[in-house]
């Protein structure tokens, strides 16, 4: 797409683009536009190694959700037409993390969150006032969001059970995609976040991800 067409694009197009992407976040199962990266044939688990999985996993889809949330909301209310773009950009490239982890909750025998719906829209608030707030502060949001996604999937890859070697493919390949988006963030200008602001974040993260490991 040209720079022209993107620095044309209103406010109002942005806004309905981004809620048939939302629609189809809420309605439809994601199809990843790249293969999954978790190539090493899956090994049989026992009944507890599955369960802790799937809980893990479970966790990371609830975070994917409320990631597509956060970057269309910013892509909405983005001043830069093209820093909107990008917003855009992150939310399709996040939607290959939501693909691999839906289908690899199948493949454990489980579910997706049931709060799936309070999570992307919970998100999709916060995400419109970090637009209102400027692009520095969207950008250094979207950094910061993504240096905590980086520590819990570190934490995933410590406690996953090692012979689920499917998941831990998946979590690394996130780990490596989350990692570029916060130094994209960074060098687009955004805003590193004071410590309070990092304690509110976690706080608001630790709340979704206890409850989605078990609902």
């Amino acid at each position: 797409m040209s720079k022209t067409r993107i620095k044309n694009r209103t406010i109002v197009e942005r806004l309905i683009l981004q809620l048939d992407s939302a629609l189809k976040t809420m309605t439809q199962k994601p199809v990843a536009a790249r293969s999954s990266p978790a190539k090493t044939p899956a090994k049989a688990l026992t009944r507890q190694e599955q369960r802790v999985s799937a809980q893990y996993m479970r966790v990371n889809h609830a975070g994917e959700i409320a990631a597509q949330g956060l970057y269309q909301a910013q892509a909405i209310f983005a001043r830069d037409p093209e820093i909107a773009e990008k917003m855009r950009g992150s939310a399709l490239e996040e939607n290959d993390h939501l693909a691999w982890c839906e289908t690899r909750l199948q493949e454990l025998n489980s579910h997706t969150s049931y709060l799936t719906g309070i999570w992307f829209l919970g998100s999709f608030m916060v995400g419109a006032i970090a637009g209102f707030a400027g692009d520095r502060w969207s950008l250094g949001f979207v950094a910061e969001t993504e240096r905590q996604v980086m520590i819990h999937l570190d934490q995933n890859l410590q406690g996953l059970p090692l012979q689920d070697l499917s998941s831990r493919q998946i979590v690394q390949q996130m780990y490596e995609d989350e990692s570029q988006h916060a130094h994209r963030a960074l060098e687009a200008g955004g805003k590193p976040f004071t410590q309070p602001l990092r304690f509110l974040m976690q706080a608001m993260a630790k709340v979704m991800t206890l409850t989605a490991r078990w609902i």
